[in-house]
C-alpha cells in the first residue's frame, strides 16, 4: 500500500526529538516545522542526531549527491514524473526536509529524498535536509528503501531490485521473485522484461512509472526481434540533439505526450523492419554446385543438392547435437 509522504516522515521521525516528541504525529508536527535537531532510532537501533540544513538552489548539484545504493534511478526525474509534488513545492516551498548524511568526500549523500532533490532543482527553491554524520551502509540502506515506499518504483526500477536478487543467488527463478516481492510471475516477468530495456528506450518516455506492463511487454518484443546494429540505430535516434524524445512535443498532456512517443518508436522500428526485408541477401557459395547458405540476424538458411538419404540423415543428426 502506498505511504503519503507525511506518513513517511512520521514514520522516520516517529521516535524522538530534541523537544521530545513521543508520537508520530508530534515527530510530524516536528519535521514540518523544520525543527532544528531531530533524533531518529534508525531501523530501531541507534540513536542519530540530525542537524536540518538549507541547500541554496545554486548549489544542490554541487553540494548533494543521491545514495548510490537508491532504487530509483534518477534520470527518469523530470517534471511529468514529479508533478504530484513540483507546483506546490513551487507555490510553497518544500514541505517536508529530506534525510541524508555526510560522505567522505564531505557531500550530503541523499537517503531520503531524492524526488524532492530534483524537484527543488527544477523549481529553484531551496533544499532542505536534515544531515547525521555516523550512518553506515546498511542503516542507510534501510532509510532510503522505507523513503521509496510511498511512491511507486517503475517497473524498470523494480526489475533491476529483482534481476539484482537472481544474479546474487538469493532466488534462482521468477517464482521465487514473485514471492520474494509478493507480486505475481506475470509482473516479475514485465518488470525483468523492462529492466534489460536500455535506458535511453526507457528515457524517451516522460514519466517511467506510469508505463504499464502491457507497454513495456510489446516494447521489449519489437526492440529485441532487431539485430544489434538496427537496435543501436534506434538508440541514436532516441538520443539525437542531446535531447529526450518526450521533448520534442510540447502543449499536450503527458498521456498524449506518451503515446505520441510510443507511436514514434513503433514507427522508426517498422522503417528498420521494412528496409531489412526489402534487402536482398546473396546465397553464398559453401561448395561449388552443392551448397549455398544465406545469413540473416540469428538465423542462417542451408540450401544442399545432391543429398542422398544417407548423408541427409548425417546432416540433420549433426545440426540436431549442434543446437541442442
Amino acid at each position: 500500500m502506498a505511504i503519503k509522504t507525511s506518513d513517511l516522515n512520521a514514520k522516520l521521525f516517529g521516535k524522538a526529538n530534541k523537544r521530545r516528541a513521543t508520537t508520530p504525529t508530534e515527530a510530524q508536527t516536528a519535521a514540518k516545522e523544520n525543527a532544528q535537531v531531530i533524533e531518529l532510532a534508525v531501523a530501531g537501533q541507534d540513536m542519530v542526531s540530525f542537524q536540518l540544513q538549507r541547500i541554496p538552489a545554486a548549489k544542490i548539484e554541487e553540494q548533494t549527491v543521491v545514495f548510490s545504493d537508491n532504487a530509483r534511478e534518477q534520470t527518469f526525474l523530470n517534471e511529468h514524473a514529479l508533478s504530484d509534488i513540483l507546483d506546490t513545492l513551487k507555490d510553497r516551498g518544500q514541505q517536508y526536509p529530506a534525510v541524508g548524511r555526510k560522505n567522505s568526500q564531505g557531500q550530503i549523500e541523499v537517503l531520503d529524498g531524492s524526488r524532492r532533490r530534483k524537484s527543488c532543482i527544477l523549481a529553484e527553491k531551496d533544499f532542505l535536509i536534515y544531515v547525521a554524520e555516523d550512518i553506515n551502509s546498511e542503516h542507510a540502506k534501510f532509510l532510503s528503501d522505507v523513503a521509496n515506499a510511498h511512491k511507486p518504483l517503475s517497473l524498470y526500477e523494480r526489475g533491476r531490485e529483482m534481476q539484482a536478487k537472481l544474479d546474487s543467488g538469493e532466488v534462482s527463478d521468477q517464482k521465487g521473485l514473485a514471492a520474494l516481492f509478493k507480486c505475481s510471475e506475470a509482473l516479475v516477468s514485465g518488470a525483468l522484461k523492462a529492466a534489460s530495456l536500455p535506458l535511453p528506450l526507457l528515457q524517451a518516455y516522460p514519466n517511467v512509472t506510469e508505463l504499464g506492463r502491457p507497454t513495456i511487454v510489446k516494447l521489449h518484443k519489437q526492440f529485441n526481434e532487431l539485430e544489434e546494429a538496427a537496435q543501436q540505430g534506434i538508440l541514436d535516434k532516441c538520443q539525437q540533439g542531446g535531447a529526450y524524445v518526450w521533448q520534442r512535443f510540447s502543449g499536450i498532456s503527458e498521456a498524449k505526450i506518451t503515446k505520441q512517443v510510443s507511436l514514434l518508436l513503433e514507427g522508426w522500428i517498422a522503417e528498420v523492419n521494412e528496409s531489412t526485408h526489402n534487402e536482398v541477401k546473396k546465397p553464398v557459395e559453401l561448395v561449388k554446385g552443392k551448397a549455398t547458405y544465406v545469413r540473416k540476424g540469428q538465423s542462417l538458411a542451408l540450401n544442399l543438392k545432391k543429398v542422398d538419404d544417407s548423408l541427409a540423415q548425417e546432416i540433420i543428426q549433426f545440426i540436431e547435437a549442434k543446437l541442442k
